[in-house]
């Protein structure tokens, strides 16, 4: 694991911002944890004095390597960076015992290290730092990432009426009626949350903040591997729950059609057998499909061995909060893509940059005549350069870090100057 050195001492003695304490369920190992978590945090670090309490998987903490790599990068950055253990089962008490332990080091932090803000990436940090708020009198940022309950209903994870759905349902209410400042990451979100009974006549500040991406690391690239003729259709990230991954398939299988040279390649870390299932069930030629796990700072080489990205998200409820990391990181790296509508803004991003195709429909016919439509724009000698636009515009990293450092700063009451360093 490569990680790029942050502040010097000397830079991290200099900070003047205000003091977060920053809570995320999702670890800083994972590759999540890393691009949507790590890479905003070491950009505020250059201001704000950031403790950070993340929950790790035990095997990624098993990774003794990439663990001391990635506490060498916080502490160069000046993060302080503190790990609880991630547990899954039992089911509902492990999370509870992850929550309650949470509360007890999150209120050790804020109380030992003067700080003035706790930010909660999603729900269950949400909950941790609704407590801590509580007892300690510090402001709350609520970074909801989504509307998580429904994701997990539109995922076919909970059922509607099942007691956790109800649970969280009440945490968001909490969460978004005692938050100082919400961040959603799309407008059509922050339209939704307009619209809820509760908040119509006392709606938070809200701020939109799409998930973004870091330029240096996603950028257009040569292949690092020798130039193979033909089309290649890529696939980046996890393809269960609301993923659509039974209709990239059948895409897929509608490429391999129209084109005869036309290849595959997926980036996954842990859904390969089932990747290969579906692919196997619509009828995809295996021998022209590459399925490969690589680090999170090698995906950008990856995708530059693909003229063009592809996914599908369910278009429920859920998911007109969610802003698909792989779209910035395709377009970042100059690939235009092929989704769906009825998701977030991608629909909207996509037209106005004319960087992509997103599709009403997901029947037969619409898939040939979306995978025609990629082809052909790929092929426009300009898209490299319009797909880089789009995602600068929309999806720099230096922008999200600079939104971050505005909410900071109106809740710390102090100027903002993250941009002039």
């Amino acid at each position: 694991m490569t990680l790029e050195p942050g502040l010097s001492e000397r830079e991290c003695a200099a900070r003047t911002g205000t003091a977060v304490l920053y809570i995320s369920y999702t670890g800083l190992l994972d590759p999540l944890g890393q691009s949507q978590v790590l890479q905003y945090l070491v950009g505020l670090a250059r201001v704000h004095r950031i403790t950070l309490l993340t929950f790790e998987k035990p095997a990624a903490l098993a990774r003794t390597d990439d663990v001391e790599a990635v506490a060498l990068h916080c502490r160069k950055a000046g993060i302080d960076w503190h790990r609880l253990v991630y547990h899954n089962r039992p089911g509902i008490p492990a999370t509870v015992y992850d929550i309650a332990r949470g509360i007890v080091r999150a209120l050790g932090l804020v109380r030992g290290g003067q700080v003035e803000m706790i930010h909660c990436r999603s729900y269950i940090a949400g909950l941790i730092g609704l407590a801590v708020m509580r007892w300690t009198g510090a402001r709350l940022i609520f970074d909801m990432r989504g509307f998580w309950p429904d994701e997990r209903v539109d995922g076919g994870i909970w059922k509607r009426d099942s007691l956790r759905y109800r649970f969280f349902k009440r945490v968001e209410r909490w969460l978004l009626t005692s938050a100082d400042h919400v961040v959603s990451l799309t407008r059509s979100g922050a339209a939704e949350l307009a619209q809820f009974p509760y908040l119509i006549d006392d709606l938070p500040p809200i701020s939109v903040i799409p998930t973004c991406v870091n330029l240096e690391l996603f950028r257009p690239m040569p292949s690092p591997l020798p130039h193979r003729a033909g089309f290649t259709l890529g696939y980046v990230g996890s393809c269960g729950s609301w993923y659509r991954f039974d209709r990239v398939a059948r895409a897929v299988a509608e490429l391999f059609r129209q084109r005869p040279d036309a290849r595959f390649l997926v980036i996954n870390q842990g859904d390969q057998n089932e990747i290969y299932s579906q692919l196997a069930g619509a009828g995809v030629d295996a021998a022209r499909v590459e399925v490969r796990g690589v680090a999170f700072d090698q995906v950008g080489e990856q995708i530059a061995r693909m003229d063009a990205g592809i996914f599908f998200i369910k278009p429920v409820f859920s998911k007109r909060a969610s802003c698909p990391t792989r779209m910035g990181e395709f377009l970042a790296c100059g690939k235009p893509c092929l989704t769906n509508a009825g998701v977030g803004d991608v629909a909207e991003d996509l037209h106005e940059s004319g960087a992509g195709i997103a599709l009403v429909g997901l029947d037969a016919e619409a898939l040939a005549t979306g995978v025609r439509r990629l082809v052909e724009l790929a092929a426009q000698p300009e898209i490299a350069a319009r797909c880089r636009q789009a995602a600068e515009q929309r999806f720099a990293l230096a922008g999200g870090v600079d939104s971050y450092d505005r909410i900071y700063r109106m809740l710390g009451n102090a100027p903002s100057d993250w941009a002039a360093r």
